[in-house]
């Protein structure tokens, strides 16, 4: 296996220090970045009359900005840190501040904790005990919210309640970077507004579509992991390589992402496939073969308890 796969990423002898920070052979992301800017640009710029079209090419293009911010918090295509945020701290699809995504999703990465209900801040396990103690209108809810249909209707309504709580109750216990980073994010939403109100697509059928890519990124985090005894068993592969996957910018191999989470995007489909025996190994068969089947099997249906099954019943 080629050693710059599994390396983290490392700053070039370039004398330039923004060339420093320029992840190397990473040339696809960056066209990727400026593929997104044209459909992003286009959709704004379509006539009146066109709005149907205009809302599909904005949650296509909201969905992969979010994958390209995923990329770019992970040191692609800049590993610079304060050029990285620069890159990423404008987020179009308006309702996640990118500081406040990366803080997160990085949390996250502390592959131990993966679905732990207390220290996993992307999982949808619940503790047990606070599961029973829930009132049985919400339980029904979060069960629904366990189906894909109910993850991609009613998931983004429910996450963005929780993220939004959990961050007021950390600013309330005075955690001071967490009101920094939505400060932070407001001159972007400002911004972004008023792109929007230059073009001839309406605020709301943009809200819209900011809500329809959340929908869309649902799908891709509705099996990205699952309780296990084991931490190499939580993350799934999914063998896609359509359009999903590209807009999840191959994420979908989630399993080599936690795994080598430095590697970029367009590596990950050769690096599985070249071991996938071993990943499928690590992962405890963890797999599916495309997203056809995942809908299939859990459009309407359960995908598992939203109580965490192997968690104690104590709590913590």
């Amino acid at each position: 296996m080629p050693a710059r796969l599994l390396s983290k990423s490392q700053p070039t002898s370039l004398s330039c220090s923004f060339r420093k920070g320029l992840r190397e052979k990473d040339w696809p992301t960056w066209v990727m970045i400026a593929a997104w800017g044209l459909i992003y640009a286009g959709a704004l710029m379509l006539p009146v009359g066109w709005g149907f079209l205009q809302f599909a090419l904005l949650v296509f293009a909201l969905t992969l900005h979010s994958s390209l911010s995923h990329e770019i918090l992970h040191g692609g295509p800049l590993t610079h840190g304060r050029a990285a945020t620069m890159l990423g701290i404008i987020q179009p699809g308006l309702f996640v501040p990118y500081l406040r995504f990366k803080a997160l999703h990085l949390a996250h990465h502390r592959d131990a904790n993966l679905t732990d209900p207390y220290d996993d801040p992307e999982t949808n396990y619940l503790d047990p005990e606070v599961w029973a103690r829930l009132a049985s209108w919400r339980r029904r809810l979060l069960a629904v919210n366990n189906t894909l249909l109910g993850r991609m209707v009613i998931g983004p309504v429910i996450g963005m309640a929780a993220f939004v709580r959990g961050d007021i109750l950390r600013m309330r216990r005075g955690e001071r970077d967490v009101a920094w980073h939505w400060i932070a994010h407001l001159p972007g939403v400002v911004l972004t507004i008023w792109w929007v109100s230059l073009s001839s697509v309406g605020l709301w059928t943009y809200l819209a579509a900011c809500y329809g890519a959340l929908s869309v990124l649902r799908i891709r985090t509705f099996l990205e992991h699952r309780a296990h005894e084991r931490a190499s068993g939580r993350s799934v592969i999914i063998e896609d390589r359509g359009v999903l996957a590209f807009l999840f910018l191959n994420n979908n191999f989630h399993a080599v992402h936690h795994k080598y989470p430095n590697v970029a995007w367009h590596q990950l489909p050769a690096l599985y496939f070249a071991q996938k025996e071993q990943f499928i190994r690590r992962n405890q068969g963890y797999v599916y073969r495309s997203y056809g089947e995942v809908f299939a099997k859990y459009l309407v249906r359960v995908k598992d308890p939203v109580a965490h099954p192997l968690w104690p019943n104590g709590g913590k």
